[in-house]
């Protein structure tokens, strides 16, 4: 009873504080079993999103189609570009914010996303809704606020419209009150959201996302501190000091209740107080405010707007920042999405960049604390538009002045944010790991037992005329012949043992057979007599992620392929968005292009780059420590290109959209030891049926490794013991 009377006593905010304080130590407390509670928090969001397009339909097509038509010529032109000028100001803010993101080292290995065909944009579709209903169960956002806006002006003209108006009002009220209702349960999902992240998430995640939680309080203080109120103060005839004083009740009170709905009417007073006290309260601009603060309630405010920052700051999270060319995307797209919750448009948006779906759960962690910033953002937005149209409909803003304000705080923020990045890299710890990570990785199942060889030594006349798989089988040991700058199919870790995705196969093709190991690195010297040291026994099998061509299968003989090397480029950080399209690389008048010597692949690449010179770069290393400087970008595997920038992070391995080629990777064998081959395809065969090759492969070219992550600490298992 004590604690219901005590839950009964606490604000609605000050449960989402506890609820999120206790969520937290929950999961420090249980560690990965919090991760359970996710459903619950799942559940919660859709409830969230249940409600916000339905509201977003009715209250756009209400909030215009109250408006009559002399209403809607005097208001609307002014109003709807007062809130263009706006939304533009604030996403051009928005994308300022990278610029105090820590230019950190990041890698990491090869991942399927990279070679996924990325999803049409299909315009028509996203836009202009066929079938309303379609894209309501859809979340097809854009096309729902079209429609929604194309209804609502068609409404103005309609007569007898108060039944349809009526209407919309009473299901907005419904919808308002299910939201109340869910808004009850959120103690309980800000709990089982952050419980189960405290509990899974990793330590470092933690410490990225208060990279954004600063960041973000940051550009909040200068949107509500300079943006907001210098636009006031510059084009129009109210102060600085006036804007501020009068609508910081509003603020407060929304900042304290988590709406801005309960500060509507407040809004409305406090700025006709306002229009009085400078002699320009008229019919005008009583009807300026009567209309829009209620109809601008259901468009996007300035704090809405910056929650969009989380889709830039989740691509520089996961070591993919969008590029120049993706950003006309994300103003467009982000100011349509914004219609909605964020519960809506962050999941949108994050699906339309192609960036981790789970990034969603980081944005709700932090949303605890940047929702009740962006609510006082709203309050405030809402004096500042109403004021600003009120100014033009009485043609008292000026607009030039407006212009300059944006400009001013555009380049305060550009300043700020560049101040902010130094900062945060100086107080937040970050070391790079990716270089220990790689080397130090060992054997998944075991080596099998090792022979020794120090020199290449050929077999006996005798034992090169008998089939070389009995010989092996004899001999107990296979000789595997390896080269450097194998990464990651064959190359020495920092123990100087010889592993990879291939030596991996072989050591199981080893132990199938009880036989032994010889792992044996070819000189680039020996290298060039490949198929010689393959036919006179010096090694019975060649490795390396090797791959197959029309002139080297006349010498040796190739087993089946198992596996691809997907066509890229390693390039300079510096140089990644110039390589980010075939087009616009094609389209270069000075390009010089580093690969290996290959003649069936240097005609292939030629194809796709037709104004490319081409230089021969023996050694991929050579190029990483730029003892290449005339080359642009190395021609080089996806794969192996991901190892290589782990162990070199300022270059990145890319694939230019519009590049699809894969070279198939195999084992190079002796020529015409045909039983030799035929068993080695059907053990290849045996290891892609029984899911073993795929485990390699996530584990040497993906990176997935069950062993190496532990178990999150927690009190419970850690200090407690219980298990």
């Amino acid at each position: 009873m004590l604690i219901v009377r005590l839950y009964k006593k606490t604000s609605p905010f000050q449960r989402v504080i506890i609820a999120l304080i206790l969520g937290i130590s929950t999961g420090i407390f249980v560690g990965e079993p919090a991760g359970n509670l996710a459903v619950i928090g799942d559940v919660y969001i859709r409830l969230l999103q249940m409600t916000v397009l339905p509201y977003v339909l009715v209250s756009i097509i209400g909030g215009l189609g109250r408006l009559d038509s002399d209403m809607a010529s005097r208001i609307g032109l002014r109003a709807i570009k007062v809130i263009v000028i706006m939304w533009l100001s604030v996403m051009a803010t928005l994308l300022l914010l990278p610029l105090a993101y820590p230019d950190w080292q990041t890698a990491g290995f090869f991942s399927t996303s990279m070679i996924a065909e990325p999803a049409d944009f299909n315009f028509v579709k996203l836009y202009i809704p066929s079938n309303i209903f379609a894209s309501l169960s859809e979340t097809i956002v854009p096309a729902v606020v079209l429609f929604s806006l194309l209804m609502g002006v068609a409404l103005i003209q309609v007569k007898n419209k108060e039944t349809l108006l009526t209407l919309t009002t009473n299901i907005g009220d419904s919808l308002m009150k299910v939201a109340s209702y869910v808004a009850k349960l959120a103690p309980l999902g800000i709990f089982a959201i952050s419980a189960s992240a405290a509990g899974t998430l990793e330590v470092d995640e933690l410490g990225r996302l208060q990279v954004f939680l600063w960041v973000y309080i940051t550009a909040a203080a200068l949107l509500a501190f300079v943006f907001l109120p210098l636009l006031i103060h510059w084009a129009t005839p109210f102060s600085y000091r006036e804007i501020m004083s009068t609508a910081g009740e509003a603020v407060i009170t929304a900042l304290a209740t988590g709406t801005v709905l309960v500060v509507l009417p407040m809004i409305i007073e406090r700025s006709k107080e306002l229009l009085a006290k400078h002699g320009m309260d008229c019919e005008e601009t009583d009807s300026t405010v009567d209309v829009l603060v209620p109809t601008a309630y259901s468009f996007p405010s300035t704090g809405t707007l910056l929650g969009l920052g989380f889709i830039l700051f989740s691509a520089w999270y996961v070591g993919s920042p969008l590029g120049f060319e993706d950003y006309i995307s994300f103003v467009i797209m982000g100011a349509l999405t914004a219609f909605g919750s964020m519960a809506v448009a962050i999941p949108f948006l994050l699906n339309f960049f192609d960036l981790p779906a789970d990034q969603f759960q980081l944005y709700l962690l932090g949303s605890v604390v940047t929702a009740r910033f962006a609510t006082g953002l709203a309050a405030l937005h809402g004096f500042v538009v109403t004021l600003l149209v009120a100014s033009a409909v009485l043609k008292k803003l000026k607009w030039h002045r407006m212009m300059q304000a944006i400009g001013l705080h555009l380049a305060i923020t550009f300043g700020v944010m560049i101040a902010a990045g130094f900062t945060l890299k100086s107080l937040i710890p970050y070391e790079y790991e990716g270089v220990q990570t790689f080397e130090s990785m060992q054997s998944m199942g075991g080596n099998a037992k090792v022979d020794q060889y120090k020199t290449l030594t050929p077999l006996g006349y005798f034992e090169q005329q008998q089939p070389r798989l009995d010989v092996i089988l004899a001999r107990k040991s296979i000789r595997v012949g390896y080269y450097k700058d194998g990464l990651p199919y064959a190359f020495r870790n920092k123990d100087g043992r010889p592993v990879g995705f291939d030596v991996e196969l072989l050591n199981k093709f080893a132990k199938d057979l009880d036989i032994n190991i010889a792992l044996i690195r070819i000189s680039d010297k020996d290298k060039a007599n490949e198929a010689e040291l393959l036919a006179d026994g010096s090694i019975d099998i060649a490795i390396g992620g090797r791959t197959i061509t029309p002139k080297r299968a006349l010498t040796v003989t190739f087993s089946n392929p198992y596996s691809f090397h997907t066509l890229g480029l390693l390039v300079n950080d510096a140089k990644r968005d110039q390589f980010a399209d075939l087009y616009k690389i094609q389209a270069m008048d000075k390009l010089n292009l580093g690969m290996k010597k290959s003649k069936y692949y240097q005609e292939i690449v030629q194809e796709y780059f037709p104004n490319a010179e081409l230089t021969e770069v023996k050694h991929v290393r050579n190029f990483l420590k730029d003892q290449h400087k005339e080359v642009d970008a190395l021609v080089y595997s996806l794969e192996a290109g991901s190892a290589w920038a782990m162990l070199y992070p300022n270059y990145s391995a890319v694939i230019p959209k519009g590049l699809r080629f894969r070279a198939p990777v195999a084992f190079v064998m002796p020529k015409g030891q045909l039983d030799y081959v035929q068993y080695m395809n059907t053990w290849l065969r045996l290891k892609k049926e029984n899911g073993f090759q795929q485990k390699v492969y996530n584990y040497w070219i993906l990176g997935e490794n069950p062993k190496a992550k532990k178990p999150r600490w927690s009190v419970m298992k850690d200090v407690l013991g219980w298990v």
